[in-house]
């Protein structure tokens, strides 16, 4: 697939993929479109997950999908793209609806790490899922329906050079008019409840904005939720492209890496142990046979990253300079924030020279702490030798990021010769 055609099919994913429950179901659609078998966890898999099968397990915001070649034992090795199918935004709150001086307003608590800022003024979606009283669920979203509005400057003349917004007070959403006002009903209406069927929901602000591809000759990409639906894309394209080999090939976008990962859907919780697991016991194998698949797979913790700032240069390191276009970051941290070893950037090297595509290796400046990513959580929990890479990004957690049009169908070109164990 040419860079071009490969960020139309991105802006697809991430128009579907609002939530990430969305996201998770986009992922098994385009999976089972494709021939792979939807699995239920309360299943027995044995009979289904054998030598040649290809399944897809999908748990709340997060998915597992499994490709074993034809040849497989119960002690083949896995290789592993891991990413999250989450973003920053602001949550609606229990209480989800109020008014003040004759506007209705969206009740809300910040999820993850937004920049704020980025979100006011923008004709904002509400989308994710809504339980009924019978636990049974709907996956929902409004189109635009809300807004985050600025205080005009004639109010507030230090806006201009200065800008913090606070939390509660100012990222509250409105989305009517009047006195009185309830959310539920429009919102049970999305998902053919009565408002007193809806027990609960999970609901996120999402920027309504259509991606695009804009500037000199059509070079750059903007889009909400690049981090880290890029990496979630090229997981589901690099899976599709890659030719079996030998190891039994796995996609595993966990929900709730934004907030630390620690839930049952979330890349410290035991979803991708379990899989694996289950994948050993149906192909015949043991505990044991399991332990010796782990020690000889890998695991490619793929998240966005951070390119060069060219208004904020000195916020980087001075010698490593990853720039948009210059191909997929290899993520390296002297303090595991980032899993990648010299034995991992090795077979990084040979993955990117097999897939013909160029890499960019990836340091903070000392002086500027980097984030962290599933990578170092899946290495503690499996025990899976890892590496992290990455699309460079501009903007990153704002409501609108950035990237060069060439650099995600790298991504997923590295991510086809990693999931093929073809390096």
């Amino acid at each position: 697939m040419d860079a071009r055609r490969h960020i139309d099919d991105l802006a697809a994913f991430v128009t579907a993929s609002p939530s990430s429950f969305h996201a998770g179901a986009e992922v098994a659609r385009r999976l089972t479109a494709a021939g792979y078998a939807a699995l239920d966890e309360g299943a027995d898999w044995s009979g289904i997950v054998q030598p040649g099968a290809r399944v897809v397990v999908v748990r709340d915001g997060a998915v597992v999908a499994v490709a074993v070649p034809g040849d497989a034992t119960a002690a083949t090795p896995f290789r592993v793209l891991g990413a999250h199918t989450d973003s920053p935004g602001f949550r609606l709150k229990p209480a989800p609806s109020f008014s003040s001086n004759g506007w209705l307003q969206a009740s809300v608590e910040v999820y993850g790490g937004p920049i704020p800022p980025s979100w006011f003024d923008r004709e904002l979606e509400l989308a994710g899922r809504l339980v009924d009283r019978a636990g049974s669920v709907t996956l929902v979203r409004t189109g635009p329906f809300a807004r985050i509005p600025h205080l005009a400057i004639h109010l507030d003349r230090e806006l201009s050079t200065s800008f913090a917004p606070d939390r509660q007070r100012d990222l509250q959403p409105v989305y009517g008019l009047g006195d009185a006002g309830d959310l539920l009903p429009h919102l049970a209406r999305l998902a053919g409840l009565a408002a007193d069927e809806v027990a609960s929901w999970d609901l996120i602000t999402v920027d309504t904005q259509p991606p695009a591809v804009f500037g000199a000759d059509e070079a750059l990409f903007a889009s909400p939720r690049l981090d880290n639906l890029s990496s979630v894309h090229a997981g589901v394209v690099g899976l599709l492209d890659a030719e079996p080999g030998a190891a039994i090939a796995v996609l595993a976008a966990f929900d709730h890496e934004e907030v630390g990962s620690e839930s049952r859907s979330g890349a410290a919780g035991p979803l991708l142990e379990h899989v694996l697991e289950r994948v050993v016991a149906a192909l015949g194998g043991s505990r044991g046979d399991l332990l010796r698949s782990l020690a000889s797979s890998w695991c490619l913790s793929a998240d966005a990253g951070h390119a060069v700032h060219p208004n904020r240069p000195d916020k980087h390191d001075p010698v490593d300079r990853p720039v948009a276009g210059g191909g997929p970051l290899l993520k390296i941290n002297a303090n595991q924030r980032y899993t990648t070893d010299a034995v991992g950037a090795a077979l990084w090297a040979r993955t990117c020279a097999a897939a013909d595509v160029p890499w960019q290796p990836f340091v903070s400046n000392n002086a500027v702490p980097c984030g962290s990513t599933i990578g170092p959580i899946t290495a503690t929990r499996l025990g899976i030798p890892t590496l992290d890479v990455g699309t460079p990004l501009l903007s990153m957690h704002s409501a609108r990021e950035l990237c060069a049009v060439a650099d995600p169908v790298r991504l997923a070109a590295a991510s086809a010769v990693f999931l093929s164990a073809a390096a």
